[in-house]
C-alpha cells in the first residue's frame, strides 16, 4: 500500500476530515455499548462446578462477592498440549487489566476446558496471573455454545456466532482431516487453521470443537442471569494488538497465520 506524500498543511486537512469519522465511530460504539447493556437477561438456574487453584466452585462463586462476573472461553481442550496461539494473544492483553476489573466490582475469569493442572501450567509458562477455571467436569461451555462434539461437527448441529455451520467432512478416526471446516477455510494440512491447530498438539477437527467468546453475568438477590456473549469477530475490540495495527500505517499487513505465542519469537 502506498499513499501519496502532501505537505503538513495539505496532511492535517485531511486528518481532520478523518477525525470526524473517527469521532462518529466514537458515538455509535458508545450507542452500541449502551444497547449491549440494555439486553434482556436470561436466569441460571442450572448448576456448574467448576475446578479452581482454591478447589471446587459454582458460578456463583466465581462472582466472588462482586455484582458481575466476565468470562473470557479460552481454546484450551483436554487434548490440546498447549492454548491457542489466537486466544493467548488475547490473554495478554488482559492479564495486563484484569485486576482493574476486579476492582470496579466485576469479577473476571478465564475458562477452559483442558484439566486444571494443564492450565495452569501453561499460565505458569506464559507468565500471566489472571484466575484460570477448568470446565472439564461440566457441560458449561457447551451450554455457551464454545465447545462442540465430534458427532455435531460431522452432521451439522454447530451453532456458533448465532449461525448454524455446514456439517464436517470428517474422516474416520485416525485418518487426517481432508474437507473444509465450518467456514470454507484452506482443505488439508497447509491452511492457517491447520498450522494453528499443529501449535496446539491437534488437528483441525479436534481444535475447532473448541471456540472461543466472552460472557458476562450479574448476580442480583442471590440469583445469576446471563446478560451477553459475543464470539469471533465480536471478540476483536479484545485483542490489544489488532487496536494498535489499525493505527499503523499498514494495518494488520496480515497474510495468513503470523502471530506466535509470546515466548515463541525469534525460535
Amino acid at each position: 500500500m502506498h499513499t501519496q506524500t502532501v505537505s503538513r498543511t495539505e496532511w492535517l486537512k485531511a486528518r481532520l476530515a478523518l477525525l470526524d469519522a473517527e469521532k462518529e465511530l466514537t458515538r455509535r460504539s458508545d450507542k452500541l455499548a449502551a444497547e449491549r447493556q440494555a439486553l434482556p437477561r436470561v436466569r441460571i438456574d442450572k448448576e456448574y462446578s467448576f475446578d479452581t487453584e482454591a478447589g471446587k466452585a459454582t458460578l456463583k462463586d466465581l462472582f466472588g462477592g462482586r455484582s458481575q462476573l466476565m468470562i473470557y472461553h479460552f481454546m484450551f481442550g483436554p487434548d490440546y498440549t498447549a492454548g491457542c496461539p489466537s486466544c493467548s494473544s488475547i490473554a495478554d492483553g488482559y492479564n495486563g487489566i484484569f485486576v482493574h476489573l476486579q476492582n470496579h466490582d466485576v469479577a473476571f475469569w478465564t475458562v477452559s476446558r483442558a484439566p486444571l493442572e494443564k492450565l495452569l501450567g501453561y499460565r505458569k509458562r506464559m507468565g500471566w496471573t489472571f484466575p484460570w477455571a477448568s470446565a472439564f467436569a461440566t457441560d458449561f461451555n457447551a451450554d455457551f455454545n464454545v465447545y462442540f462434539t465430534e458427532e455435531q461437527q460431522r452432521h451439522g448441529g454447530i451453532e456458533y456466532n448465532y449461525r448454524r455451520e455446514p456439517a464436517m467432512d470428517l474422516p474416520k478416526r485416525g485418518e487426517p482431516l481432508v474437507g473444509e471446516t465450518m467456514r470454507q477455510w484452506t482443505k488439508g494440512e497447509e491452511g492457517p487453521v491447520a498450522q494453528t491447530a499443529a501449535t496446539t498438539g491437534t488437528d483441525v477437527a479436534t481444535f475447532t470443537r473448541e471456540r472461543p467468546g466472552v460472557s458476562a453475568f450479574v448476580l442480583e438477590n442471590g440469583v445469576v442471569y446471563h446478560a451477553y456473549s459475543g464470539f469471533a469477530r465480536g471478540l476483536d475490540g479484545l485483542w490489544g494488538m489488532y487496536q494498535w495495527l489499525d493505527r499503523a500505517p499498514k494495518g494488520r499487513n496480515e497474510d495468513g497465520f503470523w502471530w506466535r505465542r509470546h515466548d515463541e519469537y525469534g525460535k
